[in-house]
């Protein structure tokens, strides 16, 4: 600790058919050991208002990592620092060796196509079907046939649970099926790193139960990387490997590490944040037994 339901295999292979798929998951240049990304030096800022500053982490290959802290500390506006869509005041952001703000244009292109994103709302086009929509990324960035990209958008849409969703509009989903087309989308182009913005936001508990078995599978079977911005603790403790916990009081972050040792150990406002503001346990009460 630093202080500072899927479709099961089978059904979703069955879906592919026998032709070989043509797309393989991309990768950031990393050695083993080497994160994915670091984080160095970050500060965000809106004009002359800080919000944030001296941020230093790393996301590491295969962890699901949770952004979590009150109301307007950041959060997001992290994640859009981290995919490039905001430029720091101070600082960098490495991918391997590679400042996504320092990159020539032909390689941030390439950067961006190695990361996977949705956003809280789903942000599906709602002009097209759900199956559209998932393959709009490998029509632009994949040589792949048409056939081949309905093929692979089928087999994405069987992966998150949503087999039957292909010709359906966004329109007609629910709440949480909208979140799991979009994590689809976001897998198209097999990116070995996934970032979440409040996946579980506005979804019932068995929904957001279902949510968080869907980013387990896509960690532990295919091997995943997941960055994921949330408030909802009990999907933070569900599956979160570990936590940058970002203070709006301090404006910066104050701990780092897996969720329960933070609600033990941590900083005081962390453990206030994790345990919903109930003080923490006497060893006495520990001890004893319902």
């Amino acid at each position: 600790m630093q202080t500072t339901a899927p479709m099961p295999a089978e059904s979703a292979a069955a879906v592919t058919g026998d032709v070989a798929r043509s797309t393989t998951r991309t990768s950031t240049s990393t050695t083993a050991g080497t994160p994915l990304v670091s984080v160095q030096g970050l500060t965000m800022a809106f004009g002359r208002r800080v919000l944030q500053r001296d941020l230093n982490f790393d996301i590491r290959s295969g962890e699901v990592l949770a952004i979590v802290g009150g109301s307007g500390c950041g959060k997001s506006t992290l994640l859009r620092h981290l995919i490039g869509l905001q430029e720091p005041a101070a600082g960098r952001v490495l991918y391997g060796e590679h400042d996504l703000y320092a990159s020539d244009p032909a390689t941030l292109a390439r950067l961006r196509r190695e990361f996977g994103v949705t956003f809280q709302a789903g942000a599906l086009w709602s002009s097209m079907t759900v199956g559209e929509n998932v393959m709009l990324p490998l029509q632009m960035f994949s040589p792949l046939s048409a056939a081949q990209r309905e093929q692979e958008a089928r087999f994405k849409l069987a992966l998150v649970g949503l087999a039957a969703s292909f010709d359906a509009e966004p329109a007609a989903l629910s709440g949480g099926m909208k979140k799991r087309a979009a994590i689809a989308r976001a897998l198209a182009l097999d990116p070995a790193l996934l970032f979440l913005d409040e996946p579980s936001a506005g979804l019932d508990p068995l929904t957001s139960a279902d949510l968080d078995e869907l980013i387990l599978h896509l960690r532990n079977d295919l091997g995943t990387t997941v960055v994921m911005v949330s408030h909802e603790l009990e999907s933070i403790y569900a599956v979160a490997d570990r936590l940058l916990f970002l203070d709006a009081a301090t404006q910066t972050m104050t701990a780092l590490g897996p969720p329960r040792e933070l609600q033990r150990d941590g900083p005081p406002t962390v453990q206030a944040f994790l345990r919903r503001g109930a003080p923490a346990p006497t060893a006495a009460a520990e001890g004893q037994t319902p």
